[in-house]
């Protein structure tokens, strides 16, 4: 029997989150890797890292926790009572946070977060999140901070003009709420404004679906518009976390009635439909999900959604990709053909943000000069990264 140090640090427990996890669970694959042992702070970790420790407790509950070391169910359940205590009281505040908006007349849809959970998982507390995501069109952003800002919730430095200068791009605003926990993303968009994206805003209000949370309805996506959001974001983030490629398989799971060509051809209209067809490549090949057979000859015939998801599996042991700077550019995936990344390139290398104001303050009347120095500051630290 093989040991445990015998295999590339982690791969054995990667492989049983992945069983675990799957939409069809693999019970004796389960079963195989315990009995040849796993390293218990390697298996936390990684479950940690990648936001599938619910789905990891429901099937190692399905085997009455057989040959799982104590400290391990002691510390998913451990994790199971906080985590059911913090997103109950996410979906209270979204529930607050719904009432507000629609007694507002301001039109919204919430996703990700507690409605994901529970229309695709079945329940808040059956995926992990730690905030709120709602949408609005660009032109109720304000309104919908003003009426969130009676909730207690507000910017990090709330100057108007700042956010305009250095955040606007993003196409999204985290505001907080300094007596709690609480976080609310507010976007207009699902992207930022240097790349497409599968999905556009306008494209989701007509085909709102309820879910009810706290006898409260909360407009969400479903069906195509959940597939080309889930696509997209994996996509944006280089499918980086389990978790992601978990949504999206068990999207394909659930709904095999979907019309996966016209999924595709949408998003093909944005010029993102390799977003689509990689996340079903993403999704057969670490968690052995179908590819829709309407997109079978599609993903087969695509070289560079092949080469680049044999690249993303190899990597996604090591979890999330580095966040934060857009100068990481990792969501350039999404851009499938050659101008668009030119573009979103250019964009990004002339376009200012908060860090380049953090390493140079200016007083406002200068602001306009980031945009000559941004492109050196960038040189800059891609040479300092290319030193030995």
């Amino acid at each position: 029997m093989a040991s445990v140090a015998e295999h590339r640090e982690g791969e054995r427990e990667f492989a049983l989150l992945c069983l675990a996890v799957r939409p069809q669970p693999d019970f004796d694959g389960l079963k195989t890797i315990l009995q040849q042992g796993v390293d218990e702070s390697v298996l936390l970790r990684l479950a940690e890292r990648h936001g599938v420790r619910p789905g990891l407790i429901q099937s190692l509950a399905a085997l009455s926790w057989e040959r799982v070391p104590r400290p391990v169910r002691q510390e998913l359940e451990a994790f199971q009572h906080r985590h059911l205590i913090r997103t109950l009281a996410l979906a209270n505040e979204l529930r607050g946070v719904a009432a507000l908006l629609g007694t507002s007349g301001i039109a919204f849809a919430a996703f990700k977060g507690p409605t994901l959970a529970l229309s695709l998982y079945g329940g808040v507390a059956a995926r992990e999140y730690g905030d709120i995501d709602i949408i609005v069109r660009e032109d109720r952003v304000a309104d919908a901070e003003r009426q969130l800002k009676t909730l207690g919730y507000h910017l990090p430095g709330d100057d108007p003009a700042y956010r305009h200068a250095f955040l606007g791009y993003q196409r999204q605003y985290e505001l907080v709420r300094d007596d709690t926990e609480s976080a609310i993303d507010l976007h207009w968009a699902f992207s930022g404004s240097h790349v497409p994206f599968p999905l556009a805003t306008d494209e989701i209000w007509s085909g709102l679906q309820p879910v009810p949370i706290g006898g409260r309805d909360i407009p969400t996506l479903q069906g195509p518009e959940l597939a080309l959001l889930l696509a997209g974001h994996g996509t944006k983030e280089r499918w980086g976390c389990l978790k992601w490629v978990c949504d999206f398989a068990l999207l394909m799971d659930r709904h095999p009635d979907l019309d996966w060509m016209a999924v595709h051809r949408r998003a093909a209209q944005h010029d993102c439909g390799d977003a689509v067809l990689l996340g079903c490549a993403m999704a057969r090949d670490v968690l052995e999900q179908p590819v829709p057979s309407a997109l079978d000859a599609q993903l087969t015939a695509s070289k560079r959604v092949r080469s680049l998801s044999r690249l993303l599996v190899e990597r996604l042991q090591e979890g999330p990709w580095p966040a934060g700077e857009p100068e990481n550019f990792t969501d350039f995936d999404l851009c499938e053909r050659p101008l668009d990344r030119v573009k979103a390139t250019l964009k990004i290398v002339f376009t200012p943000t908060g860090s380049d104001h953090a390493a140079m303050p200016l007083p406002q009347a200068l602001w306009p000069a980031y945009y000559l120095t941004r492109p050196f500051r960038l040189a800059s630290r891609l040479l300092t990264r290319s030193r030995p």
